[in-house]
């Protein structure tokens, strides 16, 4: 799909890893050099036309983003470097000084270092108690085994929409309805999930979300954190400094701004977020409907010519997004990795930042395959036809 929008593709190069990052289409990489060559200004400072150009587009951009994913104002949508960030912000600016010591947070072992480190560090710091969702025998998150760890002192349910090593779609939209029936909070990673399905904050009844730019054909650098108005409103500033603040004074009387703009301390990523705006509009244009069943697509095809290769293993085989994980039988796979780069061919090779789900899978590092938009059954073929000599492997890498 649309292969003659990306330029990185006018190579032989054959890129599995959208898991990691994407490729830009040139529109998104025409508005960032049209920015920076003809009306490079700061956002909110300036009373000039190109600093007024700027403010309108930087601020134009958020109700692209309220849209896409349907949040209620965009006054709920504060850009960030990346999802990390917004994970760290909704943690210690937000969750430090909503719970207490002994209250309980849910995640699973699937779960991205952003959306566990954060929360290990607060339970270090006032005592609250992670706790993890005992996932099933194909590794997926259920309400029915979310039940069984909840209990009275369960304050947050924290998990990503898509994982990026199982790739497993959780059911947020059921899980979200029990718990606020139980005045437990929904935090939820949209990492791997907003650049592919339709991700509705509203119809899911979303606390928080977090995603990256970068990962849904915009540029590095750019993420959003989404929060319902009444806990951004709360939430205290995880920077201070320039343009987050009305007026402060020698009397040490200080004023801030209203949300989001005093979440966004300092000079943000402004070519970021207008290239961030030109690629969402480019996913509505393509569809994200027809995205999602495109590499699903894919998917069926892969799984289906991977079992042509007798020594390889597939772990995720029933997962619901353009994400494989597997193994060549007793090779390992950062060496398969370089041996299909040896042919161009780009996959992820490693525990994927997601360095508990080992205790699930019996196994520390697989190769990645992520799909998306761009990706073809052809190259699907080219990389079983490599895949189908690894017996050489060792006479390609060493």
């Amino acid at each position: 799909m649309n292969r003659e929008d990306f330029e990185m593709l006018d190579s032989d190069l054959i890129y599995f890893d959208n898991g990691a990052t994407t490729f830009k289409p040139n529109l998104v990489i025409d508005k960032i050099v049209d920015y920076y060559t003809k009306y490079t200004a700061n956002a909110h400072r300036g009373d000039y036309d190109i600093s007024q150009k700027v403010d309108y587009e930087y601020e134009e951009t958020r109700e692209v983003v309220r849209k896409f994913i349907n949040a209620s104002s965009s006054k709920e949508i504060v850009f960030t470097k990346g999802t990390t960030e917004s994970m760290n912000m909704i943690v210690f600016s937000f969750m430090r000084y909503y719970l207490k010591k002994g209250d309980e947070v849910l995640i699973t072992k699937a779960e991205h270092a952003s959306n566990v480190l954060p929360w290990f560090e607060l339970e270090k710091e006032i005592g609250i108690k992670v706790k993890f969702i005992p996932l099933t025998d194909d590794y997926k998150v259920t309400l029915d085994n979310l039940k069984k760890v909840l209990t009275k002192k369960t304050k947050v349910v924290s998990l990503a929409y898509i994982t990026n090593v199982i790739g497993d779609i959780r059911p947020i939209k059921e899980i979200s309805e029990f718990i606020h029936k139980h005045n437990i909070l929904l935090c939820v990673d949209g990492a791997q999930s907003v650049p592919h399905i339709k991700t509705d904050v509203t119809l899911d009844d979303i606390d928080f979300l977090a995603f990256s730019s970068h990962k849904m054909l915009g540029p590095t650098g750019v993420g959003v954190l989404y929060a319902k108005k009444k806990y951004l409103e709360v939430m205290r500033p995880f920077n201070y400094g320039g343009g987050m603040n009305q007026r402060f004074e020698s009397t040490k009387e200080l004023e801030y701004k209203e949300v989001p703009l005093r979440l966004e301390a300092g000079t943000q990523n402004i070519a970021g977020v207008l290239g961030l705006k030109e690629a969402i509009l480019y996913l509505e244009k393509v569809g994200i409907e027809k995205i999602h069943e495109h590499e699903m697509n894919l998917r069926k095809y892969l799984i289906e010519r991977l079992k042509e290769v007798d020594n390889i293993t597939v772990y995720n085989e029933s997962s619901e997004s353009g994400i494989v994980i597997f193994n060549i039988d007793k090779i390992f796979a950062e060496d398969t990795s370089r041996y299909l780069n040896h042919y161009h061919i780009c996959v992820r090779a490693g525990n994927h930042c997601t360095k508990m789900v080992k205790d699930e899978l019996g196994v520390k590092n697989t190769c990645r395959i992520s799909l998306y938009l761009y990706n073809t059954k052809e190259e699907i073929d080219k990389l079983i036809e490599v895949l189908k000599n690894s017996k050489d492997i060792y006479n390609i890498i060493l």
